[in-house]
């Protein structure tokens, strides 16, 4: 797993992004794809939730997860539930210690959030539809509503596809041009003519920034070439591969 020293500082607060290592499931799914969404047997997912959860030194039962649908809606959670009772969201936060909020990504953004003051802590899916319509200001203002500061929030970006492998169409800038002309520089020209190439943890990282977020850390991989490390969307859909496996990243606050 994959962890970012400004959260590791924090105190109480435990954080991991892990990688595709280390799991049950075989095949496309090989082997800790965590995705109950995935074409992977349950019992697959189960454990590898599990798995990933005793690494953090947390029960299988602290883990909460949620029906992410590309949404700005996010949860507070004061109790965990079984995945199968997950809302429809794409952000959590909590103040109540013992609960792992989980995030499921395959090239998305996965973002962990942690108030380095207040026992705080929040995690969001980032895809592009989320973060253009405001997952992150809205999770940091239910932290805020919790009592989080937003100077005091220290945020981890980690691994999602990066622009070198991210190719959108002629058609993909125009929503982030007219939220704000300066995102013309998270889009870079193709080789592929009126296409261009898109930084997507860029953008995430100058949005949070924009909040009031004033220590934001990036993870340098890139989901979609690093196969041996990493599930993807778009690797799966350049191969021709039927499905795939979601990682899970997740931050916890201890007891």
């Amino acid at each position: 797993m994959i962890t970012v020293s400004a959260l590791n500082d924090v105190a109480r607060v435990r954080h991991a992004f892990f990688t595709r290592d280390g799991g049950v499931s075989t095949g496309l799914y090989a082997s800790l794809n965590c995705g109950y969404g995935s074409g992977d047997a349950a019992d697959n997912v189960t454990q590898n939730r599990a798995r990933a959860m005793e690494r953090m030194e947390q029960p299988a039962s602290a883990l909460v997860t949620v029906n992410q649908q590309h949404t700005a809606t996010v949860v507070t959670v004061r109790e965990p539930w079984d995945a199968a009772d997950a809302p429809v969201a794409d952000a959590m936060v909590t103040d109540v210690p013992g609960i792992a909020l989980g995030i499921l990504t395959a090239d998305c953004v996965p973002v962990l959030f942690a108030d380095t003051v207040k026992p705080i802590v929040g995690a969001a899916h980032a895809g592009w539809k989320g973060a253009l319509s405001g997952v992150l200001e809205a999770t940091i203002e239910a932290m805020v509503a919790l009592g989080a500061t937003p100077a005091d929030i220290t945020v981890a970006v980690g691994p999602s596809i990066s622009q070198r492998s991210y190719e959108v169409g002629p058609e993909f800038p125009a929503p982030f041009l007219a939220e704000d002309a300066e995102n013309e520089q998270f889009f870079a020209p193709s080789r592929k003519a009126g296409h261009f190439m898109f930084d997507l943890p860029a953008y995430v990282a100058r949005k949070l920034a924009r909040h009031g977020i004033t220590e934001v850390i990036r993870t340098p991989c890139d989901t979609c070439r690093e196969a041996d490390r990493f599930f993807s969307y778009r690797r799966a859909c350049q191969t021709g591969e039927p499905d795939y496996g979601r990682g899970l990243s997740a931050i916890v606050l201890e007891r």
